[in-house]
């Protein structure tokens, strides 16, 4: 069952594999805060998937979810700043309700709903829904909800100053992260599809996100409320983590003089020893991102769409710098704590294929019958950040900024 129009599809996958998930952190600064706002949205959007479950007559407002949003925000920067000593168990126990989560509805939806055969899952059961000529078009560009529900597994990399040999043990969190969530979220959906009825139904139902409908059809409303709810809460839990990813990634490149104002936004609180600047401004901006929604919720998609795209974008430029030192200047790389052995530069070779693959379809529209509504905007944001990001760094970067790399090498010696 192939769509291109499957948001609960994709918030289903990518809910159950987000938790789970030092070396420079400042590579992809700018891409941190658009992720972190899509997932706060994304959860505002599936809380007014949730009331409609319950009073049919409801009709979502833009300034609702822009009062959600506020009220997230709120709770994010209280448990950043002042909870900031906890967050290490808070990450400990959404692990575990991340896995009980995943187990509850697995059980419940092969228990209780109707399924499908086999043959319908994996089969006779494809639908080209899109519009696309052909299916494995249609895959190609439906392929970009797959790609952002992965988007997470790095996470850990920008708090890596704050992690105990970070050079060893980070790229082992992300590693085994990836996987298991991987594995896990392989398994969910399998599930999902055998307990999906009708593709056609799920994406039409009234709470705009298809895992609700196949709740409906598994449980009561009771039952709906409060499978979503255990999705919810550690999802919800995790944008917590989200900002304190995103606001160690904003303090490190502001450190290195990589961004405007960087003396106030990579001041650190002398007392609690956490960057509260940072913290704030990425409150700040998720809630100056939130008030577009309440005159255009279009403008808003446009906005946060260029997210796969510039996160791939810098994917590529990483990888290949890797890739050319690994060929050309081997003895010029530092030392390494964890490494893949002979296998490091193969995979950094398939990474950067796919890295440009993933880019090349991330630009396209969902639909062959572009609107405005539904026009694929990364394209052009990718395109007017890629221009200012190019203008800064004419204008003030090549004179001021060295990077974490030469920082720590000048430490060093």
């Amino acid at each position: 069952m192939v769509s291109t129009k499957a948001p609960g599809l994709e918030a289903l996958d990518m809910e159950l594999q987000t938790v789970g998930q030092n070396v420079p952190q400042n590579q992809n600064a700018g891409t941190a805060l658009d992720n972190s706002d899509m997932h706060r949205m994304g959860k505002v959007q599936e809380l007014k998937g949730l009331i409609s479950v319950r009073d049919p007559t409801y009709e979502p407002q833009g300034w609702q979810g822009t009062l959600f949003v506020f009220a997230m925000v709120l709770v994010i920067y209280i448990f950043n700043v002042y909870g900031a000593d906890v967050m290490p168990v808070l990450s400990n126990l959404l692990m575990i309700l991340h896995v009980l989560s995943w187990a509850v509805i697995l059980i419940v939806l092969w228990a209780m709903a109707p399924r499908q055969s086999a043959e319908a899952v994996f089969v006779t059961g494809w639908e080209n829904m899109g519009g696309w000529s052909t299916m494995g078009l249609s895959v190609m560009i439906g392929q970009i909800s797959a790609i952002y529900g992965s988007l997470s597994s790095d996470a850990c990399a920008h708090m890596s100053e704050e992690v105990k040999d970070a050079a060893r043990n980070v790229p082992i969190a992300i590693a085994w992260g990836y996987f298991s969530n991987g594995i896990m979220a392989t398994v969910l959906l399998i599930t999902f599809l055998f307990a999906n009825p009708s593709v056609k139904d799920s994406l039409d139902d009234i709470t705009g996100f298809p895992f609700l409908y196949v709740f409906k059809n598994a449980t009561s409303t009771a039952g709906v409320n409060g499978l979503t709810a255990i999705i919810l809460l550690p999802v919800i839990f995790s944008n917590i983590l989200f900002n304190a990813s995103t606001s160690r990634q904003t303090f490190a490149f502001a450190r290195d003089n990589g961004l405007p104002f960087s003396r106030w936004i990579g001041k650190v609180d002398p007392k609690r020893q956490i960057p509260v600047n940072a913290i704030a401004l990425s409150c700040i901006i998720s809630c100056a991102l939130s008030l577009i929604n309440i005159g255009s919720d279009t403008a808003f998609n446009a906005i946060i769409s260029v997210n796969v795209a510039a996160l791939m974008y810098t994917y590529i430029i990483s990888i290949s710098c890797v890739i050319y030192r690994k060929i050309r200047h081997p003895e010029t790389l530092p030392l390494r704590r964890w490494d893949m052995g002979r296998w490091g530069l193969p995979v950094n070779v398939i990474a950067l294929f796919y890295s440009l693959f993933a880019l090349f379809w991330s630009f396209w529209p969902g639909d062959v019958a572009v609107t405005l509504d539904n026009f694929n905007w990364s394209v052009v944001i990718f395109g007017a950040v890629f221009i200012l990001s190019l203008g800064m760094y004419v204008i003030k970067g090549r004179k001021e900024y060295v990077g974490p790399a030469a920082i720590v090498e000048k430490h060093e010696n």
